[in-house]
């Protein structure tokens, strides 16, 4: 019975994108989401951006306790997802940041492939 489960629940994937153009992996919708919302709302839109490893750690504490994300590797879903959305143009890396800096991109993005235009299935809407 288990088994099947895991069948139903892999139909909902998102394919993600990649900022430098490499290709993406396919993941699971419902952490997708669940990741790509808690990364919205902990990357500032202020021009000075957040720390990586503070906006790592608020999307941490942000999921972790939730049941789409109970066994999973959240901070493997943080990169990929963070990768994705870079890819987008929704979020993007503060120029000359040292350590890494986020802040909110215009949501377009002039990097190949990175429209928004190339989700999978059930990526959300």
């Amino acid at each position: 019975m288990k088994r099947g489960k895991q069948r139903a629940a892999s139909a909902d994937r998102v394919m993600t994108l990649h900022p430098a153009g490499k290709s993406g992996v396919s993941i699971d919708g419902e952490k997708y989401r669940v990741v790509r919302r808690a990364l919205l709302a902990c990357v500032p839109r202020r021009s000075e951006g957040a720390l990586l490893s503070a906006v790592s750690e608020g999307v941490v504490d942000r999921v972790s306790g939730l049941e789409a994300m109970q066994g999973a590797s959240v901070l493997w879903y943080v990169v990929t997802v963070k990768q994705d959305l870079e890819a987008r143009g929704l979020i993007e890396i503060v120029p000359g940041s040292k350590p890494q800096r986020l802040r909110r991109g215009s949501g377009r993005s002039g990097k190949a492939g990175g429209g928004g235009g190339t989700r999978g299935r059930g990526s959300g809407r």
